[in-house]
């Protein structure tokens, strides 16, 4: 494993790099608003996607990095993600990224994906909505991302649950919003999907 702190535009972000031996795509993974990359479903995917020959990068966002617990705004962490994403394709030789995340870096990841050039986007516990706000959608986050997708969302979340779309399946694990109550399954879909995804790239 390696470590690299990368230059943005609001600030140092970080990469903790887990390697694959022969990897042929990027895995990007961003944690949630509160959390960090420490978060149970990003290391159990991390290790599934490196298992299947992708490199993984879990980024820190630069607020994290500074030791603050608020998250910054939607443009800062936008920019700050496009700044890593740039890094790390230089740093892979321009290896097909795959942009990803849990809950707000989930967000981040869809609607970064085109400026980004990412062939896929991997969305773990996406926030449908704010707790008991249906009306506070984030849906057109979601459907205005044009590459195939992947949501791997709790049954019993409480952030509500994404519909599927044309570019986008939904797969529902038992659990909540943190997605630990069957990893297994969320590490399962998540490299399956890859496979799949990924294919015409390699």
């Amino acid at each position: 494993m390696a470590t690299l702190e990368i230059d943005t535009p609001h600030g140092p972000a970080r990469a903790e790099l887990h390697c694959a031996k022969d990897g042929a795509a990027v895995l990007l993974l961003g944690h949630g608003a509160g959390g960090g990359i420490g978060a149970k479903d990003l290391v159990a995917v991390a290790q599934a996607a490196k298992a299947a020959g992708v490199h993984v990068a879990l980024v820190e966002q630069p607020y994290r990095v500074a030791g603050r617990r608020a998250p910054a705004p939607a443009k800062q962490l936008d920019a700050a993600w496009l700044a890593v994403a740039d890094e790390l394709s230089a740093h892979f030789g321009d290896l097909p990224l795959v942009f990803g995340g849990r809950s707000s870096g989930a967000r981040v990841a869809c609607r970064t994906a085109s400026a980004g050039q990412a062939v896929a986007v991997l969305c773990l516990a996406f926030p449908e909505h704010p707790p008991g706000r249906p009306e506070k959608t984030r849906q057109p986050e979601l459907d205005a991302v044009d590459v195939p997708t992947l949501v791997v969302q709790g049954e019993r979340d409480p952030f509500g649950r994404p519909s599927a779309g044309p570019h986008h399946e939904v797969v529902v694990v038992s659990g909540d919003h943190t997605l630990s109550a069957d990893l297994d399954a969320v590490s399962r879909a998540a490299a399956e999907w890859l496979g799949r995804v990924l294919r015409p790239h390699l």
